[in-house]
């Protein structure tokens, strides 16, 4: 390639940066520069090869995930013991948050697909933020609730369109014959 040509097309060292990436992932897309360099030095890298479980459906949950290379499969078993893929999960993409702000049990399980390295956020550094740097912390549980929202939406919509096949199937069976 052209050297005249290549500087155009190369990143810029700050995009290769954690706190580049972290601000690419919608919870965190209010969060201005200052305030991603300090979530950049809190939260934790994790890294993990092709087939290791991340957290397993009933484990205490304790924070959300956001994944930075690899893929994630998230499954939950059915009453027969056999597992049922939820999601596939991608770059940029992020699991777990509902144990953010709350401890709960884990509603699934999460498993690499290949070669992952993840960045956790976890709850005691959330609530610590909190204490120090209330600004920060709301501006990451604004968009959290944010995401919530539209995700409990889609829910919402889905749950209304599957009633709605159930009552025309159910119509249908009934005017049969």
């Amino acid at each position: 390639m052209n050297p005249i040509w290549s500087n155009i097309f190369r990143k810029k060292p700050e995009e290769d940066s954690l706190a580049f990436f972290l601000g690419t992932v919608p919870v965190f897309a209010e969060l201005g520069k200052r305030e991603l360099a300090y979530l950049e030095g809190l939260v934790h890298i994790r890294r993990y090869t092709a087939g290791e479980i991340v957290f397993d459906e009933g484990d205490p949950g304790s924070g959300m995930y956001v994944i930075r290379t690899g893929r994630i499969g998230i499954y939950t078993r059915g009453n027969d013991g056999n597992e049922e893929e939820l999601a596939l999960l991608g770059p940029g993409d992020f699991f777990g948050e509902t144990t953010l702000t709350a401890p709960a049990t884990r509603a699934a399980m999460a498993r690499t697909l290949e070669k992952t390295e993840l960045i956790g956020l976890f709850r005691a550094d959330l609530l610590e933020t909190a204490q120090k740097h209330p600004t920060i912390a709301n501006k990451i549980l604004i968009g959290l609730t944010r995401i919530v929202s539209e995700r409990l939406q889609v829910a919402s919509q889905e749950i209304h369109r599957i009633k709605a096949q159930v009552a025309e199937l159910s119509a249908t069976d009934t005017a049969r014959p």
